[in-house]
């Protein structure tokens, strides 16, 4: 049942602040004004969005989140809520004009919000893409709720998630992943939705039948609805404070929808040119500002106290423009900076923050132990790394009972338990968006994609959580390990046999290993858990259970470097690059031929060294994968070893792919599309007599 405010004036609210309220509000204003005024039109600010309007609730949300583990996950109108979370306005100002330091050092827009607070409420790193916040915010709720519960952390037990939206993103695809995993988990997490009536031109009706997602919401099971007018101080104040309060006493989800007025538009190019006159009117008609100073003057405040309040914030803001406009631009060269960890640790995410240090490893094998498949050695060090590590968490659709649909992790729920081995909803957006909040608190996330082509709809997660790093300038980080079965297997067909692993060497951010065997499979997993970086770890399932693949198990302590390629034959005649299910293909292939053939096991990073020492000294190269041939990997090595090896070479490079076509479904068909041994070894030939 959705609960609606009631009307009638009522004494200030003496829970709150109102006097820091005022001053944050017109704090905020000042901020839109200035950049409005003067800083957009002398292009020194390139995108602002005004808050005007959404500013009053925001800031009474904000002063709400008093606990230390509290988290709150907004988007670009969100300032407001910074501020009352205690931004530092030289710190908005600076990043809206691209200074170093700030948010980003000047590589993300300014709006695009961070702040890791270890002492109070921090900003979850917010992203450019609408709707992409809800699903990371979903997992700090669910990291909160097993600290609390499966760790037995005092601390978090009244800890919350909120995350913030405007009525345009509750279309989103991550909005209901969110909602669906904080209802059926029943975990401490507000939606925090401001409802102004327009995404952008487009109004809420198009977004939400009706154009009340609240009342559409109304039957959600686990969900406690709130709804009400966020420009009105009393019904504000005390709907977020109901929120609030509800979350961290039942450790269950809400709902808050306030309309606010958007009082300009989306953005400062925005003329607002859709909207009538007439509603351009009731819209500054709703300015919470003047309703606000009605409501506290002369109760709470008188008029002198009111104007000086607005005069501080004015000055405050010219003192952080001085502030912001002294600090330099970043030095050009260190935009290449923190793509990945560089002995700098993050302010903020991942187990490492949190003080966590590897035992020591080696790259040796134990000898002498039975030799086992793909799906038993990763299997044995989720196991290992699950006993010996309690902040590791597995899941994804199907890995609980059923020990996923290749059964990597069969009995592993039975022994961790449900916290740490459980199944997901049907949404890979929410697989990867719960994995980055997740790792965001401190954990050790990995999550399953049944199969590679699954990944699409979680294009978004995966870029936002490997640029995090990056677009940060290492406040954030959110190391996970994203765990993908992919390629053929028996047949093909275009929705569970594709590769692609290029695709992951194109995010800025990610490791992507490819493992061949047993040995190295347990060896780049270990090196994944342990480590402060995210990670696709691509498992072929042809190789899962494939007898070549299988060796012995390496030891609990085996672990490997990535880019570090392994020489699995050696030879003089020509070099053969490779990884995945075409190793043993290579090799069979180069039986009886002085060749180099070389696994290169991880794909980001690369082993270059390897491979261009291997062509210096056997002058020919061919390069041999799965994934299509038009811009596939190899496209990426050929192009390496032509620029710096050309004078080297006795015979062009040459590369054996799949044609440009989806993984065709009858064997007949599949076999003639994937390198096979017969045509691998005619290259070789072809190269070898060149």
């Amino acid at each position: 049942m959705v609960q609606v405010a009631t009307r009638g004036h009522q004494k200030p609210d003496n829970s709150v602040d109102w006097k820091r309220v005022a001053y944050l509000i017109q704090l905020s204003r000042t901020l839109d004004e200035l950049e409005e005024t003067r800083l957009v039109p002398e292009k020194k600010v390139l995108y602002q969005f005004s808050a005007r309007g959404h500013d009053l609730a925001q800031i009474l949300l904000g002063c709400q989140l008093t606990d230390r583990h509290d988290a709150a996950c907004g988007y670009y109108r969100s300032r407001p809520l910074l501020l009352a979370l205690g931004v530092n306005p030289a710190d908005a100002l600076g990043s809206a004009t691209g200074r170093a330091g700030g948010y980003s050092d000047g590589r993300d827009i300014g709006v695009v919000f961070n702040y890791p607070n270890p002492d109070g409420a921090s900003a979850l790193p917010m992203c450019g893409g609408v709707g992409s916040q809800y699903t990371p915010t979903a997992g700090w709720a669910q990291a909160i709720d097993y600290y609390a519960n499966t760790l037995n952390r005092d601390e978090y037990g009244r800890a919350i998630a909120v995350v913030l939206g405007g009525d345009g993103s509750v279309a989103s695809n991550g909005f209901w992943s969110a909602l669906t995993i904080a209802t059926t988990q029943s975990l401490p997490m507000l939606f925090y939705i401001e409802d102004n009536g327009f995404g952008i031109s487009v109004p809420s009706t198009t977004q939400t039948p009706g154009g009340n997602i609240a009342a559409n919401l109304s039957a959600w099971q686990g969900l406690k609805i709130l709804d009400g007018d966020g420009s009105d101080p009393q019904e504000a104040a005390r709907l977020t404070r109901e929120a609030v309060s509800f979350v961290r006493e039942t450790r269950s989800p809400a709902l808050l929808r306030l309309t606010v007025p958007r009082l300009e538009g989306h953005s400062f190019q925005d003329t607002q040119a859709y909207k009538s006159e007439e509603l351009l009117r009731a819209e500054w008609a709703r300015d919470p500002l003047p309703r606000l100073r009605d409501f506290l003057v002369p109760s709470v405040m008188s008029a002198a106290e009111w104007n000086e309040t607005a005069q501080t914030a004015t000055a405050a803001v010219e003192k952080a423009r001085t502030e912001a406009e002294g600090r330099p631009v970043a030095t050009p060269q260190t935009v290449t900076r923190h793509v990945f960890y560089e002995d700098e640790m993050q302010a903020m995410g991942g187990q490492h923050r949190h003080g966590y240090r590897p035992p020591e490893t080696r790259d040796v094998p134990e000898p002498g132990s039975q030799r086992i498949n793909m799906v038993t050695a990763i299997r044995r060090t989720l196991d290992h790394e699950l006993a010996i590590n309690q902040r590791v968490v597995l899941f994804g659709e199907d890995i609980g009972p059923k020990g996923g649909v290749h059964a990597v992790t069969l009995g592993l729920q039975e022994k961790f338990g449900k916290q740490r081995v459980f199944d997901t909803s049907l949404s890979e957006e929410g697989i990867v968006g719960r994995a980055v909040g997740m790792a965001l608190a401190g954990l050790v996330p990995v999550p399953e994609i049944q199969f590679r082509k699954y990944a699409e709809p979680a294009a978004e997660q995966i870029n936002d959580c490997g640029t995090m790093r990056w677009r940060t300038n290492n406040r954030f980080a959110a190391p996970i390990v994203l765990r993908m079965p992919g390629g053929f297997f028996k047949c093909g067909d275009p929705w569970h046999s594709q590769t692609n692993e290029v695709a992951f060497v194109h995010q800025p951010g990610w490791h992507v290993a490819v493992p061949s065997n047993a040995e190295d499979a347990v060896g780049l997993l270990r090196t994944a858990l342990r480590g402060n970086d995210p990670v696709i770890f691509f498992e072929h399932r042809a190789m899962l259970d494939h007898a070549w693949a299988r060796r012995p198990y390496p030891g609990d302590d085996f672990a490997l470097p990535y880019g570090k390629a392994r020489l699995t034959r050696q030879g003089d005649v020509i070099t053969i690059v490779t990884w995945g299910a075409m190793v043993h293909r290579c090799e069979d292939a180069a039986a009886g031929i002085s060749a180099d053939v070389i696994d290169l096991r991880t794909l980001m990073p690369w082993d270059r060294d390897a491979v261009l020492s291997s062509v210096r000294q056997t002058r020919r190269c061919l390069i041999v994968h799965e994934d299509l041939s038009t811009a596939g990997f190899g496209a990426e090595i050929a192009a390496v070893v032509a620029d710096e090896a050309f004078i080297d070479l006795d015979a062009p490079v040459s590369r054996l792919a799949m044609p440009d076509i989806p993984s065709p479904h009858h064997p007949a068909l599949l076999d003639w599309a994937v390198p096979s041994v017969e045509r691998i070894r005619e290259k070789i030939v072809a190269l070898v007599e060149f």
